[in-house]
């Protein structure tokens, strides 16, 4: 490691596509799971078709035809993940969970009580196998062990594939026997141990696209620019020196140097969070329902947050620890990929007690919960946010924060939404409502570009309206009626064109009011690949002597009144 702190030795048990297996979907089902317009995780019938994580949903609609698309539910990911956490708890303690499907823990203790990294991968495969053989994914779960959990993480991910693909240098790939055969899951669940001190070595043939597994702020940046300097593997950046790395890419690119060579992302810091920053709350009486708990947890996080801020740190790893009124006890980690905000810390206890209330009846509490704590587990310097010219954060901000906090604990967490930008053609289309808490509120969501892989709002759509955008988007679209000259009806082509010019129309069967000006049409062929789906549509704006302005669209041979403008 020429000088420098080897990793901790680290234990990943993955399970992979887990939001589908949760889903109650079976592997040989076209299933896929989508936000933001892309596809998060697919099942392995749907993989065979071409389907694959990244991909646009219209792009993998078109690969497979009979995919069945499903929406996100982290909640449920991960109280039900807590079933696979509770049996690698059995073997080694301090659990870090970074999402649902994934977990890590250090094996220096836990292997020299089961008689090395090997015997204690093969035995927590095998126990995890069993659970999830139950829901019938036989080896969707894999164990990789190697020098930090980097490196940990993409053993696990690689010993998914059939053993005779496996052929990374000094690298132990052993599935367990039950697991292979049994598995019908892309060659069968494994074991992939990297002995120590080779993890550089295993690492050296992978592509600079697993960067993004670290907690890089802008890793396809950084990736789309070392791929421009005709680097294509880890290997490629190990092999560049470490000084020059940092001063021409920064701290992010020391990072991704770092992570290529088999090291932690950053160098060991042997400073501890200070005690004051731990928070924590008596709940009296005893909560037993999660969105009661789950209210204190957000103030706790507000109050963390705020805690951390004042001494210029940021959290990357929180604890969560919980306790009964019968001395009943739960404490689990969990890691990001960046640095945790409020919401995050708050959505991660939410999660956890969702999974520990409603649990399996050998492992729920026999009594409420009557203490809450957020313990900061790591800690990094924060680097800080540009605040708005005109100034940042206010009062009232902290005012709507608790506000929502407040209803989200009365009526549950998904009861506040907040409107957000999406592609798409017609005005319904291009805002959607989403929770408040899998937002930040403190980034602007109006941005022209993506924002975390969201698709662009300002990317063609073809067929899209144009601006300017109608003030009011009627809930349900109504029927109307619009003639030309002669009175009949107004028809538009298959090439978009109207067979007469429009004249009046008539909304709900009432009088027929004059058109004045009119635009358009705008013909909109929407998934054209899928029969089932296909829409086909026109639209057409119009002014009427009453001073109404109206957006029209047909479809299917009738009109209908979409929005109105102010």
């Amino acid at each position: 490691m020429g000088g420098e702190f080897a990793p901790v030795r680290t234990l990943v048990v993955r399970c992979a596509d887990w939001p589908v297996l949760v889903s109650g979907a079976r592997p040989d089902e076209p299933v896929a799971v989508i936000r933001a317009n892309r596809v998060v995780a697919c099942s392995p019938a749907a993989r065979r078709d071409g389907v694959h994580e990244g991909q646009r949903r219209r792009e993998a609609q078109g690969r497979c035809p009979a995919l069945v698309v499903i929406e996100p539910d982290e909640a449920r990911d991960a109280r039900v993940f807590e079933q696979v956490v509770q049996v690698v708890e059995a073997f080694a303690p301090r659990i870090e969970i970074t999402r649902p499907g994934r977990c890590a823990v250090p094996t220096r203790g836990p292997s020299r009580y089961f008689g090395g990294d090997e015997v204690l991968a093969h035995r927590i495969a095998e126990q995890v196998y069993a659970v999830l053989a139950g829901k019938g994914w036989p080896g969707a779960a894999t164990v990789g062990v190697a020098d930090g959990p980097f490196a940990a993480d993409l053993a696990a991910e690689f010993a998914r594939q059939p053993v005779p693909a496996r052929t990374p240098p000094k690298c132990e790939a052993k599935p367990t026997p039950d697991v292979a055969k049994a598995s019908n899951f892309e060659g069968g669940g494994g074991v992939v141990v990297v002995p120590p001190g080779a993890s550089e070595e295993f690492l050296a043939p992978f592509p600079l696209e697993v960067l993004g597994r670290g907690a890089l702020a802008d890793p396809v940046a950084l990736v789309d620019v070392l791929g421009r300097l005709g680097l294509r593997t880890l290997a490629d950046v190990a092999g560049l020196p470490a000084a020059d790395v940092l001063a021409r890419f920064g701290l992010e690119g020391r990072a991704a140097h770092r992570l290529a060579r088999g090291l932690d992302e950053r160098p060991p810091d042997t400073r501890l969070p200070p005690p004051m920053v731990r928070v924590e709350a008596v709940l009296e009486p005893p909560a037993e329902r999660v969105d009661t708990a789950a209210f204190v947890a957000k103030s706790l996080a507000d109050e963390l947050h705020a805690r951390l801020e004042s001494l210029g740190l940021a959290c990357t790893r929180v604890g969560i620890l919980a306790e009964t009124e019968h001395g009943e006890s739960l404490e689990r980690l969990w890691r990001h990929e960046g640095t945790l905000s409020p919401g995050a810390i708050a959505d991660r206890v939410r999660w956890q007690l969702d999974g520990w209330l409603n649990g399996s009846a050998a492992h729920r509490p026999t009594s409420g919960i009557s203490l809450l704590a957020l313990i900061p587990d790591e800690v990094v310097g924060a680097t800080g946010r540009q605040l708005g010219f005109w100034g940042g954060e206010t009062a009232r901000d902290d005012r709507a924060g608790r506000a929502f906090a407040r209803v989200q604990g009365l009526l549950g967490p998904d009861a506040v939404t907040v409107p957000e930008p999406r592609g798409g053609r017609g005005p319904g289309e291009q805002i959607d409502r989403v929770p408040v808490h899998a937002v930040d509120l403190s980034e602007s969501r109006w941005s022209s570009g993506p924002v975390h892989g969201r698709r662009d709002p300002a990317a063609p759509w073809p067929g899209r309206l144009p601006p300017p955008s109608p003030a009011i988007v009627h809930p349900q679209p109504m029927a109307c009626d619009v003639v030309g000259p002669d009175g009949e009806m107004v028809r538009v082509s298959g090439r978009g064109l109207a067979d007469t010019v429009p004249t009046g129309l008539r909304v709900a069967g009432g009088a027929c009011v004059e058109v004045v000006a009119w635009a358009g049409p705008w013909p909109a062929d929407e998934r054209w690949w899928d029969p089932p789906t296909h829409r086909r549509r026109a639209r057409l704006q119009v002014v009427t002597a009453d001073g109404w302005a109206r957006l029209l669209m047909v479809e299917g041979g009738r009109w209908w009144i979409e929005a109105t403008y102010d």
